[in-house]
């Protein structure tokens, strides 16, 4: 499906990626699992959990925006980092108002989350 540029190890309670950083990788759970979490009132307020084969980091990729959520390993995690040559190929073959579309569809769920945060604090 995809092509992996690197496969990277983590172990339980690491931080893959935070919360305000620039979004420059996208990457597919391997093996174990990744918790997405956001910090709101000094608390971690846990988003979704993403399982083997799912994918995460896609929306701060797409929309180049710095990153909305924390990533974090649930277990001894593996991940596989997505060939950014890959994806930007790929995503430069779609026509300019379906690329327009994608971004919109990424900062419309990434408002989703910052919604939901602001119900649970």
């Amino acid at each position: 499906m995809f092509q992996i540029a690197a496969y990277e190890k983590y172990s339980d309670g690491q931080v893959i990626f935070k919360e305000g950083s620039y979004g420059d990788w996208m990457y597919v759970v391997e093996e174990g699992a990744v918790d997405i979490v956001r910090e709101a009132n000094g608390k971690k307020i846990l988003i979704t959990t993403f399982k083997e084969g799912e994918i995460f980091g896609e929306i701060a990729y797409i929309a180049k925006i710095e990153r909305s959520t924390t990533a974090i390993a649930a277990g001894d995690t593996t991940i596989g980092v997505i060939d950014r040559d890959f994806f930007d190929k790929e995503f430069n073959k779609l026509s300019g108002n379906f690329q327009l579309i994608l971004k919109t569809l990424a900062l419309r769920l990434k408002k989703t989350t910052d919604d939901l945060v602001a119900l649970r604090k």
